[in-house]
């Protein structure tokens, strides 16, 4: 691929994250005992590789067969050229277009994860954090069809000035023709992202926002803190405290609020869809279905299909590459929904963030083959299941 041959730029939030590896020897014993003051931990071979929206759904992407152009922000330094070579390593020219930053440090975190003991990050911003509109390589823009951009939450000027700099690029992206897809992560509730007015923040940027993504965990947090927090108290259960109905009233506050299509990610319970009437639809920039009728006013969900799960890291970012990849192929809703569960399932069969995601015909050929699902387990009263499609379709659907 040529630096000027990218269909989609990925932006965003990146960092390297260092994993030291440590022994079987501190299994069972609490981090405040294994690390204690003045302590020497025994600890083996680091794996570094890179983290973030831009790393997982611009490599998740590249390996579906997508030209596409990596813009995340990195300092000079030697973890930067860390981030620039794992990169490379991925696809020679997927670097061609980072952000470095003279003087800035490189976003990184310290996973410090014992057997049998939950994971610890140490984590600092680096230069996610200065990130800006005017950061962004006009040139590359130009030749593409989709900008997505990735995690605000975790990039302080995105967040800053109620979303000033957030709004501003969304619209000047939107203003070039390009359709914008956005995604999200859940701040620290106790950081000033986890204090910032996401509800003003949505509202003033969503309506240059073609396709929205974040999971459902991420956006009750923002616009519902008691369903999240009840969600939280249920040890994270959809199927305790979501429904179609809540899934419904949340959707229509995103549409309400601009957004074209929205998708909730629900985690193991799969994947809900909900999009705007046809005239939002055909606003959508260079990614605009051909058939604008069969994509507006649709509700549907599809569940994950059946893995052995080997790890969960990246899993969301790669199932919206497989969405992605679908609209930009001019799939049906119904086919770009199954391709993005599919190239999620398949990211789960690894412990690493992308490496489990196969060619795009390697995953259409294994949706072909009747690879079974898991059932809903959501209460969904009013929806009814499409055999044909192996979909659920919601009360919403204007194709009902």
């Amino acid at each position: 691929m040529s630096e000027h041959t990218a269909e989609v730029i990925v932006a965003g939030h990146i960092c390297l994250d260092i994993i030291p590896s440590l022994s079987e020897d501190g299994a069972g014993v609490g981090l405040d005992r294994l690390l204690a003051p003045g302590k020497l931990v025994a600890a083996g071979p680091a794996v570094l590789s890179t983290g973030g929206a831009v790393s997982n759904t611009g490599i998740a992407l590249h390996r579906l067969g997508v030209a596409v152009s990596l813009m995340g922000k990195v300092g000079n330094d030697l973890f930067g050229r860390a981030v620039l070579e794992q990169l490379r390593r991925q696809g020679a020219a997927l670097a061609d277009r980072m952000i470095v930053a003279a003087g800035e440090h490189t976003s990184y975190s310290v996973v410090i994860s014992p057997p049998g003991i939950d994971r610890m990050f140490l984590h600092c911003t680096g230069a996610n954090d200065t990130f800006r509109a005017a950061d962004l390589k006009r040139d590359a823009l130009h030749g593409a069809r989709l900008f997505h951009f990735g995690y605000p939450p975790l990039m302080k000027r995105m967040y800053a000035d109620g979303g000033a700099e957030l709004a501003d690029m969304m619209r000047e992206v939107k203003r070039m023709g390009l359709t914008t897809s956005l995604d999200m992560a859940r701040p620290d509730p106790e950081s000033e992202a986890g204090r910032a007015d996401w509800n003003a923040i949505l509202a003033r940027s969503l309506p240059d926002v073609d396709v929205f993504m974040p999971s459902l965990e991420e956006i009750l947090f923002m616009l519902n803190r008691p369903l999240h927090d009840r969600l939280a108290a249920a040890g994270g259960r959809l199927a305790d405290e979501i429904d179609g109905s809540a899934l419904s009233e949340l959707s229509d506050r995103l549409i309400g609020m601009g957004a074209a299509i929205v998708l909730l990610k629900l985690g193991e319970e799969g994947l809900y869809l909900r999009t705007a009437d046809e005239a939002r639809i055909r606003r959508m920039g260079k990614c605009a279905p051909e058939n604008v009728a069969q994509w507006a006013q649709r509700e549907m969900l599809a569940t994950c299909y059946r893995v052995e799960v080997a790890g969960t890291t990246g899993a969301g970012d790669c199932t919206i590459a497989g969405f992605l990849a679908g609209l930009l192929k001019g799939l049906s809703p119904e086919s770009a929904m199954q391709s993005a569960v599919a190239v999620g399932a398949c990211n789960v069969e690894r412990k690493d963030a992308t490496s489990g995601v196969p060619s795009w015909e390697t995953v259409q050929e294994r949706i072909r083959s009747g690879w079974p699902k898991h059932p809903s387990r959501l209460s969904l009263p009013g929806w009814r299941y499409h055999d044909d499609a192996d979909l659920w379709i919601g009360p919403n659907d204007g194709k009902t």
